[in-house]
């Protein structure tokens, strides 16, 4: 690996080797998600806390102070929106001249594999890697699911992310499900969780995470169960506790309790 991949790889993953990642590219298919009408209002008080946001260029341009932010992961694929008739319809929209203009520490893109466009969503992950390998920038690979959440399960997801890591990517973004160890056991490259659909509550964010740390993920990419929720600092100072500094979930809990009271 190139001294500029290990470079901008290393100010995404922590000398302890984990990470924790702010995703607020919601809108490129969504729009304005509550909570994120305001992108850069809402992510204000968590970049503190946040070893990388993922985001859009139009986003990151509009709303993401260049003097005040984490290192970088570009969105670059998309086309299809929430109301449209197939959200794995996708392809790559923001071209490496671009990436390289923003000085981004990596890119992210999905992959929809199973779908009626998984051939397409895979050759562009594999155009992708080209392009960036050229210049040393690592590719996220993101196995998105669509509207269709019942696929999330292990043999399901490790299928995805092997498929991911064999095409170049360097991170793979997943979901977490039941016996995740299957799917971190079978990627060669690090795997980093999804947040997927909001969770009841803030508890039961701490355990999918503390159980997918202990399986094999090296830390998450999570955005409404963090800036949805009525104390998102409290959640994000009590997730890096279990992701940085090896909390369980009580421990998590407790952090979360001491920093919502203050």
């Amino acid at each position: 690996m190139d001294w500029g991949m290990k470079n901008r790889l290393s100010r995404l993953i922590q000398k302890d080797g984990h990470c924790m990642f702010l995703p607020i590219d919601h809108g490129y298919f969504q729009g304005p998600t509550r909570r994120l009408e305001r992108p850069g209002e809402t992510i204000a008080p968590l970049i503190p806390y946040a070893d990388g946001l993922f985001v859009t260029r139009g986003v990151l341009r509009a709303c993401v102070d260049p003097g005040n932010c984490p290192p970088i992961i570009l969105r670059v694929s998309g086309g299809s929106s929430i109301i449209g008739k197939n959200l794995a319809h996708e392809s790559l929209v923001t071209s490496i001249e671009d990436v390289i203009r923003l000085n981004v520490a990596a890119v992210g893109m999905s992959i929809f594999v199973g779908t009626d466009y998984e051939y397409d969503s895979l050759v562009n992950l594999g155009t992708l890697v080209d392009d960036c390998e050229n210049y040393g920038i690592p590719v996220m690979a993101v196995t998105a699911v669509g509207k269709e959440l019942e696929k999330r399960d292990a043999r399901y997801l490790s299928l995805c992310c092997r498929i991911a890591a064999e095409f170049g990517a360097k991170v793979v973004k997943t979901y977490w499900c039941e016996n995740f160890e299957k799917v971190s056991n079978g990627c060669p490259v690090p795997v980093v969780m999804a947040g997927g659909p909001k969770c009841e509550n803030e508890l039961e964010v701490f355990e999918f995470v503390y159980d997918g740390m202990q399986k094999g993920a090296i830390g998450i990419n999570l955005g409404r169960n963090i800036w949805q929720h009525p104390h998102p600092v409290a959640v994000m100072r009590a997730l890096r506790a279990i992701i940085h500094e090896g909390a369980t979930v009580m421990g998590a809990k407790d952090v979360y309790e001491q920093e919502k009271g203050e």
